[in-house]
Order: C-alpha cells, then sequence, then structure tokens
C-alpha cells in the first residue's frame, strides 16, 4: 500500500491524493491550483502519475481546488470511474464548465492582444476546453450514498460520510486489504462547522488507522455566528447611510447561499432597510442556488422544513439575479443602496474585479470578505491592506472600508478540527494537507504523540 501526495501538499489549493493497494489506484480529487502565478502555472504541469493508469477518482466535493482539474485528467488519458455525491455531481458539472469556458474566454483574449502586437498566430492554448469539461462528464458513474458502502473491488470499500462544508460534500473512509494487511484510511475532505443554517453538521468519524485531514484553519479559530451576522448587518447598514454600495466577493458554492439567507433574515427583521437592493451577479452562483433546492437530502432539520413548507430562504423581495453581461454592465448605475454579490471569492477571476474596478477607490462603499483569502490572490492583498492594486493591468487606489468577517467560513476552525481528529481514535499516522506550513505547524503541535506527517508535494509514503 503507498499513498503520494499531488496537491495541496503544504499549501491550501490542488487537491490530490493518490492511493495504491492491491493492484488498484485510486485518486482522492484532483483540483485547481489558485493563487499567485507561480501556483496557477502548476495547474499545467505533470500530475506526478499517468493518467491513464488511475482506475477510479472519488471525489469529497465541488469546489474548484478539488475537481478543477479532472478535465485536464481526462484529456491526458483517465479513463477510469468518477465516484461522488448526487449534489456533486450537479456542481461539479458547473465548475468545470465554467471553469473551461473561464479558460477558453482569456486565451482569446490573450491572443488577440499578441496579434495586435504582431504575432501570426495564437501563442496561448486553454488548459482544458469545453469538449474537454463535457468528457469529464462521461467519467462519472456511480453515485455514492452517505454511509452507505460502495466496493471498489473485493480488497477496496469506500464509504462517503457528510462532511457539512457544501452541499454534497464527503470524508471518505477506505477499508483496504492487501495480502494479509489491513488498513482502514480516512479523508477528512474539507470540514464544515456544526450548528449553521442550510446544511447538517458533519458526521461523526469513525476510528482509523491512518488519517489525511485539512488544516486550512488549524491555527486559529473562527469568530463566533451571530456577532458575524451582527458585523455584516452593520456594515451594510453604515454604508448606506454614507451613500455607498457593498461589493462582497463570493464563492458560488455554500457561501453565496449563507449570505443571501442572513441578508433575507435582516430584511425580515427590520435590521436591513427594506429598501435594500441585493444583486447576485453570478451566473455560477445563481445555478448553485438553484441546485441547492434540488437537494433536501443535504439539509439540516429547519432548513428542510421551511422548503417543505413552500418558503424559499433564497428569496426575498429586492433581490435580483443578475445572468447576462448586460444586466450586470448595468448595476453600475446604482451609486448607492446596494449590495453586489459576485465571484470569485478570492478575486482571482469573475464579475467582482469588475465592480472591485468601480468601487475600491471610494470612500462611500465597502468591500466585505466572507470567506478564505490564499496567498497570491488579490483579495489577499486587499486584506492585508494594500493601498493600490492592479486589475487587468491598471492601477487601482483602495480607499473603500474593507471588512473581514471569519465567521462565515464553510472551514472547521481550529477547536473543531482538534475534536473530530480525536474522534478518529489512535491513528498510526496523520498526514496533515491542505493547510499553509504555519496552520499546520501550529495543529500538529496540538496532537500530543501520533504521529504527524507534512507531506511535500509529490511524497510517497509507504503504508
Amino acid at each position: 500500500m503507498k499513498l503520494s501526495f499531488h496537491g495541496a501538499a503544504q499549501g491550501v489549493t490542488g487537491s490530490c491524493y493518490l492511493l495504491e493497494c492491491a493492484g488498484k489506484r485510486i485518486l482522492v480529487d484532483c483540483g485547481f491550483y489558485q493563487g499567485s502565478r507561480e501556483l496557477e502555472e502548476d495547474n499545467a504541469n505533470e500530475f506526478g502519475f499517468d493518467a491513464a493508469d488511475i482506475d477510479y477518482l472519488l471525489l469529497t466535493h465541488a469546489h474548484l481546488d478539488h475537481c478543477g482539474r479532472i478535465p485536464l485528467l481526462v484529456s491526458r488519458g483517465f479513463t477510469g470511474e468518477i465516484i461522488t455525491t448526487s449534489a456533486s455531481r450537479e456542481l461539479a458539472r458547473l465548475i468545470m464548465l465554467d471553469a473551461a469556458g473561464l479558460q477558453e474566454e482569456e486565451a482569446r483574449y490573450l491572443n488577440r492582444r499578441a496579434r495586435r502586437r504582431g504575432k501570426s498566430t495564437d501563442v496561448i492554448v486553454p488548459l482544458y476546453t469545453t469538449l474537454d469539461a463535457l468528457n469529464a462528464l462521461e467519467c462519472f458513474g456511480r453515485t455514492a450514498r452517505y454511509n452507505q458502502p460502495l466496493e471498489l473491488s473485493p480488497n477496496i470499500v469506500a464509504t462517503f460520510i457528510d462532511a457539512g462544508h457544501i452541499l454534497g460534500s464527503a470524508g471518505i473512509i477506505l477499508q483496504l486489504k492487501e495480502g494479509p494487511r489491513q488498513r482502514c484510511i480516512l479523508f477528512s475532505g474539507d470540514l464544515g462547522l456544526g450548528g449553521r443554517p442550510i446544511l447538517r453538521d458533519p458526521d461523526t468519524p469513525p476510528q482509523a488507522d491512518i488519517v489525511v485531514m485539512e488544516t486550512t484553519y488549524g491555527d486559529r479559530q473562527h469568530k463566533q455566528l451571530e456577532p458575524s451576522v451582527e458585523e455584516l448587518h452593520l456594515a451594510i447598514n453604515e454604508t448606506v447611510e454614507r451613500g455607498g454600495n457593498v461589493i462582497i466577493p463570493t464563492f458560488a458554492l455554500e457561501r453565496a447561499q449563507e449570505v443571501l439567507y442572513y441578508l433575507h433574515e435582516g430584511k425580515d427583521q427590520g435590521v436591513l432597510p427594506g429598501f435594500l437592493q441585493v444583486f447576485l451577479d453570478s451566473p455560477m452562483a445563481i445555478s448553485a442556488t438553484q441546485i441547492f433546492k434540488r437537494h433536501p437530502e443535504c439539509y439540516d432539520e429547519p432548513m428542510a422544513e421551511l422548503f417543505s413548507s413552500g418558503r424559499d430562504p433564497f428569496a426575498f423581495s429586492g433581490l435580483h439575479f443578475t445572468r447576462e453581461t448586460a444586466e450586470s454592465m448595468s448595476i453600475n448605475k446604482i451609486s448607492s443602496g446596494a449590495v453586489i454579490m459576485a465571484g470569485s471569492g478570492m478575486c482571482t477571476g469573475g464579475r467582482v474585479r469588475h465592480h472591485l474596478k468601480r468601487h475600491l477607490g471610494r470612500e462611500q462603499s465597502s468591500i466585505v470578505f466572507v470567506g478564505y483569502a490564499a496567498r497570491g490572490t488579490l483579495a489577499r492583498r486587499i486584506v492585508d491592506g494594500a493601498k493600490t492594486v492592479s486589475i487587468f493591468g491598471d492601477v487601482y487606489p483602495v480607499r473603500a472600508q474593507i471588512h473581514t468577517i471569519g465567521g462565515f467560513s464553510a472551514h472547521a476552525g481550529q477547536t473543531e478540527l482538534l475534536t473530530w481528529h480525536r474522534q478518529t481514535g489512535s491513528p498510526e499516522i496523520t498526514f496533515l494537507i491542505h493547510g499553509e506550513k504555519d496552520s499546520m505547524s501550529a495543529f500538529s503541535s496540538l496532537l500530543g504523540k501520533t504521529r504527524v506527517e507534512m507531506p511535500e508535494p509529490h511524497q510517497t509514503f509507504e503504508l
């Protein structure tokens, strides 16, 4: 048995892990690198294994940094079976097609610019195309249901458990046999926080011999949710009073829906002004919201009751879904009294950059970050206090009010991660992944006598 780490190893994005057992090669996730230009260039590099040799790909959830390189895997020869939950399958389709479209669009733009500079042929090709993404969808096979074992071979059984992170997210338990040896390996996936609206709490993990767990927030606690909601409402009200707009860089999956829920609640309770206009300016987030409504199996009990009674927590007066580019551009005519939610959450692409161009220099406006910002991203530079930033090659001053509200994170904080790990018993080895070095080191110091490894990229371990 071997386990190798080909992404999110001493970093937060690009999740990709390869397990070899009893003649089978099983990949867990195949995600996109996000952040600095160097990280983005890593997406085109070799995987560290032959895509054609992989038998199964088990997808924990549909965030881009977990599923974004699946079309590339298929274009490089993967013909195995992709297994994930029903909700993740729908969301992955949305994410992969969107990523392909963005890459094709960027390639066209860069090639037009190159031709204007005298290049006679196209010099940039997309990492993968829409056709590649559609071909990848053909590899999705069986659908995983929470807590129901799936036999991959006579020696390998996989069980998906609810990770409570985003719709359809899962941890994965692998029961392995190879000759006389038996091992239980537990992949945490990305772990969510308990006690949140919309989704169920993470399942209690089983005891395991080997644990592979995320440490995104292994070095810190999150703010409590209730004060975070109050902080969001206060930031909106103060911005409206100043005569500005609120820009919320938004992750399309989970974060957009959760923020909509609290904006709905704020207007319902009279905490936010009735005239407030809210724009969900993200075609992907709009589609994801519609997918949310089709998967009540993922809801917690109060949310399920809301839907069963005919009430929609994602719809309220003053809410506008803007799919078309012309609709998005028309928002620029509104100078005050609006909340504009647009992707991407790390400001690495999408429509939010156009809204930042307009509002970063306005003292009346506010930029409210409600999610993680990886090193090297535009979001991180703004959060870290940059006085000017570059967007589309032009430099813009940062005069708007900047708010970072940590309580909305879809990731477990240090306390929740530690509690989850303790529930796994006394594992022989704990591999820490999906975290920056400082975060992993801080979390490692809390794990006592258990053997802890922080794998380097492409490092392989004999189990």
